[in-house]
């Protein structure tokens, strides 16, 4: 796959304010602000905000947009820069943190804020993951549960091989295919 492709995967981002204590007025105008503009943006899908509980002072924005290349565009718009000179007196953002969802999390690189590396690798880093588990399973364990009925032979594998894959097998061949996965860190 190309990664023309896989730009149009859609993201999400938090972004996050501590706002100065008795601003929080003028704070949720310009957020209401920034929001009616971002939403007039090409590639917006919407905003949920999440206000600080209690004495709390930190403002969350959960944003959604089509896919990679219209939040970079919405990133670098000098509309987006504008209202953050504006948010100055009242508050101030942190970094935005990008999320994401289905394999891109088992390659993530902790201490390293990359882009997941392209599908047609990530495919073929599980398949080499996967394999020797399922040779292993199909050869040493499965002929213990033909007895079961299909659902529940067929459940074994996989309640053991997610976690397993999550938390180990994937971390550890992501570090060791670093320079591959991620040639441009």
């Amino acid at each position: 796959m190309t990664d023309a492709l896989e730009s149009r995967e859609a993201v999400t981002v938090v972004f996050t304010w501590e706002v100065k204590p008795g601003k929080e007025a003028e704070f949720e105008r310009w957020a209401h602000g920034i929001e009616t503009e971002a939403a007039a943006f090409t590639g917006h899908e919407g905003v949920t905000w999440l206000r600080p509980e209690g004495e709390g002072r930190h403002y969350y924005a959960i944003v959604r947009f089509a896919d990679t290349a219209t939040l970079d565009r919405w990133m670098a718009s000098p509309q987006r820069a504008d209202w953050q000179h504006r948010v100055k007196p009242f508050g101030r953002s942190t970094p935005p943190k990008l999320t994401t969802t289905g394999l891109e999390t088992w390659f993530n690189v902790p201490g390293t804020p990359t882009k997941p590396p392209v599908r047609w690798k990530m495919s073929l880093m599980t398949i080499l993951a996967v394999y020797p588990f399922a040779l292993l399973y199909d050869g040493l364990v499965a002929e213990h549960f033909r007895s079961w009925p299909l659902p529940w032979r067929t459940a074994v594998f996989p309640i053991f091989l997610a976690p397993l894959l999550t938390y180990a097998v994937m971390p550890w061949l992501s570090r060791v295919l670093r320079r591959w996965l991620y040639p441009e860190a």
